[in-house]
């Protein structure tokens, strides 16, 4: 049987609750220490761990003295992003998604993008893909390749130029890049992946969406091919 989360994480997702709802806006203060201590009937000091959580996922700003208090961030797009980040990574890390199911679901997303991609895509986007292939063709370290490797699969997301498709992938480049990488990196051929990011390279820039999805598809099956041999050895080790 699952337990009740902690009264504090009960608190601080009740008020962003009300913040994902509209009630308090950017800017609203929120009730004193005090009185949400009275309104939820616990401590100050659960109130305290409650406002902390909140502060962490950037849904409120703290301010010192006589006008000082608790307030509603202005959150910004990159702030978002952030914190997406940052909770795609501990799920991945804390293996609350296993990494096959994050893999098919990160490449559908990225599919997904192909037909806006083909449409919206300029020369700055072309320009970021294509250096990231170079940087990932020369001799480089396996955490240059894993960042160059995660600079090509956003330049790729944000030739879409739709901010709700860089969002929701972020979590999964960003988070899931790093860790696919230290899970592959014994098996990877790099210059397989090399050829079918150029691959991809060219087609973003002759705007052919089916052959986007066709060299994501062979990325996909590459990614999870690599880390079925890995888990494989890994069990054969017990």
């Amino acid at each position: 049987m699952t337990s009740a989360p902690a009264l504090p994480t009960r608190i601080s997702d009740r008020i962003a609750a009300r913040i994902a709802a509209g009630d308090l806006m950017a800017g609203d203060r929120l009730p004193s220490e005090t009185e949400l201590a009275v309104q939820f009937d616990c401590s100050r000091a659960t109130v305290r761990e409650a406002l902390k959580r909140l502060a962490a996922r950037n849904l409120i700003r703290t301010r010192r003295g006589a006008t000082g208090g608790a307030f509603v961030a202005d959150l910004t797009y990159d702030a978002a992003v952030a914190q997406h980040v940052a909770t795609s990574t501990l799920l991945l890390s804390m293996n609350a998604v296993d990494f096959e199911t994050a893999a098919r679901a990160r490449f559908a997303l990225e599919r997904a993008c192909a037909d806006l991609v083909v449409e919206a895509r300029a020369a700055p986007d072309l320009a970021a893909m294509e250096d990231a292939v170079t940087r990932l063709a020369a001799p480089c370290s396996d955490e240059d390749f894993c960042a160059a490797d995660t600079a090509f699969h956003r330049a790729y997301v944000d030739a879409a130029h739709n901010p709700v498709l860089s969002y929701q992938l972020a979590g999964a480049v960003e988070a899931m890049l790093p860790l696919m990488n230290m899970v592959t990196y014994a098996d990877r051929d790099r210059a397989a992946i090399l050829d079918l990011y150029a691959r991809l390279s060219d087609a973003v820039r002759d705007r052919d969406a089916e052959r986007i999805r066709t060299v994501l598809s062979a990325l996909e099956s590459t990614m999870l091919d690599l880390f079925a041999r890995r888990d494989a050895r890994t069990r054969a080790a017990r």
